[in-house]
């Protein structure tokens, strides 16, 4: 969950929200969420806005969602590791395709390159044995060398490291004939996680607000709730979980990469009745939700990523 925000940090919603996990995103998760890009915040929702000719806006101050105050600790956007414009060295388990990072950081911060963020969301790893270092080159090609485990049998994600587009303005969904998002991702194919989107509508993890998940990519998740409905959206059948304000479309068949036509996802919602025809687009955010790497480092790469409405 988004997840997630970034340059500007607005005084701290007042909302202390969060999920911990039982199995996957077990029924013991809140349906209004939020992912911290720091141990406390997971970010910004600016929202897209409409210019005159309908194209998105920048995105302006973001607004985010905190987590309880136990599990808080002061929002930071840090870079890290390099400079702006000076490459940081890869180490020899990282990506193919970045292999000079611009931004590195070990801990929950982010990168600003407004409306886009890259953040090392580790929102839930108190308590556990985590170690997760990012590694971005830019908002499209990133990745994660991450280590952690599921000692405790609970199932429980830990980190959500992402990228995401925040909009500002909160348009209306049906203010858009297209929003479309690409994505591209390698994982390791061992462990517990899933790739997906998070997406928040009608704001950010604040009360009646919608999440929205996307998950293209699944290795041992389950999610909240339960299963409501199949659909078949841009040629692919999904099976639609839903609790509270949690929606979750799980691919029948998991798939790396493609372009997702979001606004297709969004108006079967409308028709279903479960999100109203006045939705407004807070934020989109691509990544993986991880549980569990088996004790092991594992990499995780995202070599593309983008959003796009009109």
């Amino acid at each position: 969950m988004r997840r997630v925000g970034l340059a500007a940090i607005l005084a701290a919603v007042g909302l202390a929200i969060v999920y911990l996990l039982g199995a996957g995103h077990s029924t013991s998760r809140s349906a209004t969420t939020m992912h911290s890009p720091t141990a406390a915040a997971q970010a910004s929702a600016d929202a897209l806005g409409a210019s005159p000719g309908g194209e998105p806006q920048a995105a302006a101050a973001p607004h985010t969602a905190v987590m309880p105050a136990s599990q808080a600790s002061a929002p930071r956007n840090v870079m890290s590791g390099a400079a702006a414009g000076t490459p940081a060295s890869a180490p020899s388990s990282g990506s193919s395709t970045c292999t000079r990072p611009r931004y590195t950081t070990s801990d929950s911060t982010w990168w600003d390159l407004s409306p886009y963020f890259v953040a090392n969301d580790m929102w839930n790893v108190t308590g556990y044995r985590v170690a997760e270092t990012l590694h971005a080159c830019s908002y499209s090609n990133w990745y994660v060398v991450a280590t952690m485990d599921n000692s405790k049998g609970d199932g429980a994600v830990k980190t959500y490291p992402n990228s995401h587009r925040d909009f500002d303005s909160n348009p209306e969904i049906s203010s858009f004939s297209s929003i479309t998002s690409t994505f591209a991702e390698t994982s390791p194919d061992r462990g517990i996680y899933e790739d997906a989107y998070d997406i928040w509508l009608n704001g950010i993890a604040t009360p009646g607000s919608t999440e929205v998940m996307i998950w293209n990519d699944n290795h041992g998740q389950t999610p909240a709730g339960s299963l409501q409905a199949t659909v078949t959206i841009d040629g692919r059948p999904y099976a639609v979980w839903k609790t509270g304000n949690y929606i979750a479309f799980v691919a029948s068949t998991n798939f790396t990469s493609g372009t997702a036509n979001l606004l297709d996802f969004f108006q079967w919602l409308m028709t279903k009745g479960w999100i109203p025809d006045n939705t407004t687009l807070g934020q989109v955010d691509y990544g993986a939700e991880l549980v569990s790497t088996n004790g092991a480092p594992a990499t995780f790469t995202f070599s593309d990523f983008s959003v796009n409405a009109s």
